[in-house]
């Protein structure tokens, strides 16, 4: 839907220089007898970068509206994430840019929340928190040391985390996605 920028609130989606911005904020700004504008700051939804722009009172953006399905990470396969659409039933790809560091935490099964513009995935976004096994860890035979408080761990589906001394590996741990922290051991 076309819009003119006069009319841009935040939380809106815009598309503009072929690239899609959220409205975080905009102020309609006159100055003395110049032509009065609307200043913007934008969140690029690529690039994960907030920008500012100014744009005339009339100019013309699109207004784009996105939607969020539940999907499940099925595979990797070509530099591209392959997850099952729950509603359809259809497979769907998402490049690895968009998926980026969350890789470290998909495994078979691992459902997302997945934003969409027409038929491109645009985002996608892990549940908070994972229960992944521990598959490997430093040396146990290692001595341990009372300053050790931690040791590292690689899950299954990759990622490396710290966890407390107590943790084996077979041992399942829940992980926040948000900070890669360890929360507990379930």
């Amino acid at each position: 839907m076309i819009t003119q920028t006069k009319q841009i609130s935040p939380g809106m989606v815009i598309s503009f220089e072929e690239k899609l911005y959220r409205v975080e904020s905009c102020v309609k700004v006159t100055v003395g007898r110049g032509n009065p504008f609307t200043k913007a700051k934008l969140w690029d939804l690529a690039t994960d970068s907030l920008i500012e722009k100014n744009f005339k009172v009339n100019q013309k953006v699109e207004q784009v509206s996105l939607v969020e399905k539940d999907l499940e990470f099925l595979y990797f396969e070509n530099k591209k994430y392959v997850f099952l659409d729950i509603d359809t039933f259809e497979q769907v790809s998402a490049p690895s840019s968009i998926v980026d560091d969350k890789a470290l935490y998909l495994k078979e099964g691992v459902g997302v929340k997945a934003t969409f513009y027409g038929d491109t995935v645009f985002s996608v976004e892990l549940p908070q928190f994972l229960e992944l096994m521990v598959v490997t860890m430093k040396d146990e035979d290692e001595e341990v040391l009372v300053s050790d408080v931690n040791k590292a761990a690689i899950l299954e589906s990759g990622a490396k985390i710290e966890v407390p001394q107590f943790v084996r590996v077979g041992d399942i741990v829940k992980v926040d996605t948000s900070t890669g922290e360890y929360t507990q051991r379930v």
